[in-house]
């Protein structure tokens, strides 16, 4: 009797003072059939007690959001204020590395396993599409006064747009631009940046003849396949043919484009290798180089290295175009989305989810957290945005961008095949006409499956 008092008094302190009561009725029992029947219903209101906290603490619906690299981590930050909003509901964050977040979607989507939500990086929309795993988005849209099209960039929206149908919503953006020295630009008689290709290769030939042997106008990579893709839609280049599923790199635009990159590398307007710069920011700070193609992610790097008397030697503006008629040049249209689970079977809470981090509000918190540009173009007005002379390039830069060949197919096309032939190029071991006809060739065989999908759809 006293070790049973001794556990009782041991138990949480909200049920103490049923405890109590309990203790001097256990104590107060004359028989066996009372004690038996004290002890049933000591364990009967115990349970009760135990089930009802545990009712409380799961009541509320847990939808799941998988995201991938820095955001993972940062957008857990955003998370506490859309559960406050939403007292009913929880959201679990799970962070994924890039490097693995392909295979793992893939595999969560074959074991009927996915999350609610999930980000994709924008190139990703079409596998996965393919697959079946993501929902067709428009009826969402439709009765949604937060997610509308005319909030976004029109390029950037047009990446999730398949057969007509809406399967992602832009979360980031991001493009290619111009990071130049001003400085080395003006004494070459360029006070704006090149707006042509002809003032590009101008600008550059003028640099070359006041830089020393060693060092370069333009950083033009061969391991970069993104410059030699956005020159040739600009230069009007289909890149694939025939509902792409054969390769189109030997077409006249795209070998025009090519050739005219190549050609900065043959003419030592640019460095051979890409083991001739081991770090860019480096090269750009010393002259070294002096104009590079790439993404607001390089923003906070340049600006770590260019400071001091460097601090406003440098500044970015939107690509040149391949004639003067348009300004700016046709650029991409990168970025991730956000995307729903075709099997979730919370996708009200979903994309209540969704529209919270489309919000102009979310936005900006976001690009704050981690300087990911915002998707919604409202966000653009806020001063953190707005006020930063490095960013006016991309804003303008956004009114000019495309998608890439919407297929699952088309980042090996570009990563393991475009690289490839560019770099023997630019080394002289093929010609621009034997590389781009052993481009399509290869293609050509990547997209053998996609023929033969289209020939049993038909």
């Amino acid at each position: 009797m006293k070790n049973l008092s001794s556990r009782i008094a041991n138990r949480p302190r909200f049920v103490k003072q049923i405890n109590a009561d309990f203790i001097n009725l256990w104590r107060s029992v004359s028989s066996v059939k009372s004690a038996c029947y004290f002890l049933f219903l000591f364990s009967f209101l115990s349970l009760s007690l135990s089930l009802s906290c545990n009712k409380k603490s799961s009541s509320k619906t847990e939808i799941s959001f998988w995201a991938m690299g820095a955001e993972g981590e940062f957008v857990q930050k955003l998370v506490p204020e859309f559960e406050k909003q939403n007292p009913g509901i929880k959201v679990k964050v799970q962070m994924v590395p890039w490097t693995a977040a392909q295979e793992k979607l893939v595999t969560a989507y074959a074991s009927d396993n996915s999350p609610d939500v999930y980000q994709l990086g924008n190139t990703w929309v079409p596998q996965f599409s393919a697959l079946g795993a993501i929902e067709n988005l428009d009826s969402w849209i439709q009765k949604s006064s937060t997610i509308k099209r005319e909030k976004y960039f029109e390029g950037i929206w047009d990446t999730n747009v398949l057969d007509g149908k809406v399967y992602g919503i832009p979360w980031y953006v991001d493009t290619r631009i111009l990071f130049y020295r001003k400085d080395v630009l003006a004494k070459a008689g360029y006070s704006v940046p090149p707006k042509t290709w002809d003032e590009l290769y101008d600008c550059s030939k003028k640099i070359k003849a006041k830089l020393p042997a060693e060092k370069y106008p333009i950083y033009i990579p061969t391991n970069e396949w993104a410059p030699f893709v956005i020159f040739g839609l600009q230069a009007n280049a289909q890149l694939l043919k025939n509902n792409n599923s054969y390769g189109n790199f030997q077409s006249k635009e795209f070998q025009y484009a090519f050739s005219y990159l190549i050609n900065f590398i043959k003419q030592d307007l640019a460095p051979m290798s890409v083991s001739q710069v081991t770090n860019i920011y480096q090269a750009f700070a010393g002259e070294y180089l002096n104009m590079y193609i790439s993404g607001p992610w390089n923003i906070n790097e340049f600006k770590k290295w260019m400071t001091g008397d460097l601090a406003d030697k440098w500044m970015t503006a939107p690509l040149p175009n391949m004639s003067g008629v348009k300004y700016p040049g046709v650029s991409l249209a990168g970025g991730s989305s956000l995307v729903m689970s075709g099997h979730s079977k919370k996708k009200e809470l979903a994309w209540k989810f969704i529209e919270y981090l489309s919000t102009t509000k979310i936005q900006v918190e976001l690009y704050h957290l981690i300087n990911d540009l915002p998707a919604v173009k409202d966000a653009w007005e806020d001063t953190s945005l707005k006020d930063d002379i490095y960013l006016e390039a991309f804003y303008d830069q956004f009114q000019n961008v495309v998608a890439t060949p919407k297929i699952p197919e088309w980042e090996q096309i570009v990563f393991s095949k475009l690289q490839q032939y560019a770099e023997y190029t630019a080394r002289g071991v093929m010609t621009v006409d034997e590389a781009m006809k052993a481009m399509d060739q290869d293609v050509n065989k990547i997209l053998e499956k996609r023929r033969w999908m289209i020939s049993r759809n038909n």
